[in-house]
């Protein structure tokens, strides 16, 4: 029977190396942390490493201290780490935190539509009435978690409500990817093109939502995720270049290959359990871990990337400098793998 192939010892290696670099960066209470904390938590339970809670834990005590940031869409992927240290601690001040994160979603960040979230990076009015890919997980899965730790079905519903909006506005159902972002006043996807990183964030989060939301076939929005997961995939396994990565614009051939989006995609195959995925899978394994550098930087990462106005904006988007996303992707990956042993998803879900 096909099985994903991967050295356990080689990737808890990985793991270390990746862990022991993402704790020495230079990172502030937004999302390359929140990206990059998550990865370390998703490590620490995978690889049974509470080591690496500690580390965090100390973080982000420093951080509370010195004074948190006004809370914006992006802010709030800060939350996932608090969830788990709430988890792991049973400390009230994470979850207080937390909570407030999702007060700020709920009743204070700018919506449209049908209470879609508008993706927002600072206090402004950065991007009036657009959507992106980044917002799921930034804030939807954030708020899915939250809603089920907590028990709060209005939460839930919410989550899935911003799945099932961006679905509608990014999903493209003739190629089965995802744009970029969406602008509700122009009522167009801008430039079009079909980002990589954000086919990551989409795939990477519409795999976790039947992990973590009990009973998942129960709630009717969730078959639009498990539907644009499934074209989603089929059309990137087509798009994988012969080192087991994908590219920064997925269908151009001119574009560089880029790791923190081949890591959540490669993730989010990990995750759904598809057996004929596998192939696929085992060439990211050796992609992902060639792009791993011996003191546990990720190399070839794209750094922040708007909604670009052309195919070049893309293509020169600098990858010459660590990012805490592409850390916290790779430690997605990672993790993953070491929990996929025996893994197989239900093919309609």
């Amino acid at each position: 029977m096909a099985a994903i192939q991967f050295d356990r010892e080689q990737v808890l290696s990985a793991i270390d190396r990746v862990v022991k670099y993402t704790m020495n960066m230079d990172l502030a209470w937004d999302w390359p942390c929140g990206v990059a904390y998550y990865g370390v938590c998703e490590a620490a339970r995978a690889a049974g490493r509470e080591e690496y809670l500690a580390q965090i834990r100390e973080k982000v005590d420093e951080y509370i201290e010195l004074g948190l940031p006004v809370f914006t869409v992006n802010t709030c992927s800060m939350g996932h780490a608090l969830l788990t240290l709430n988890a792991w601690t049973g400390d009230t001040k994470y979850r207080e935190i937390a909570e407030r994160k999702i007060d700020y979603l709920r009743n204070k960040a700018l919506r449209f539509g049908d209470h879609v979230l508008q993706h927002t990076v600072s206090a402004k009015n950065d991007f009036p009435e657009q959507c992106w890919a980044d917002t799921l997980f930034m804030a939807a899965f954030f708020m899915l978690r939250a809603g089920v730790a907590w028990g709060d079905a209005e939460l839930v519903d919410d989550a899935l409500n911003q799945y099932y909006w961006h679905i509608q506005y990014l999903h493209d159902k003739n190629t089965g990817l995802w744009y970029h972002g969406y602008n509700n006043i122009e009522k167009s996807h801008m430039s079009g093109f079909y980002w990589g990183r954000a086919n990551a964030w989409a795939a990477y989060t519409m795999s976790q939502v039947g992990r973590v939301l009990p009973e998942c076939y129960l709630y009717p929005k969730y078959m639009h995720v498990a539907g644009s997961l499934t074209e989603q995939l089929a059309a990137l396994k087509l798009l994988q270049t012969e080192n087991g990565l994908w590219r920064t614009i997925l269908d151009d051939p001119e574009s560089y290959e880029e790791v923190s989006a081949s890591a959540g995609i490669a993730a989010a195959m990990v995750l759904k359990g598809f057996p004929p995925h596998i192939k696929y899978i085992n060439r990211s394994v050796k992609g992902i871990l060639d792009n791993i550098s011996p003191e546990g930087r990720v190399l070839n990462v794209s750094g922040g990337t708007a909604v670009m106005r052309d195919r070049e904006g893309y293509r020169s988007i600098t990858r010459d400098w660590a990012q805490g996303w592409g850390q916290g992707l790779a430690l997605a990956f990672l993790s993953a793998l070491l929990e996929s042993t025996g893994r197989q998803g239900d093919g309609a879900l």
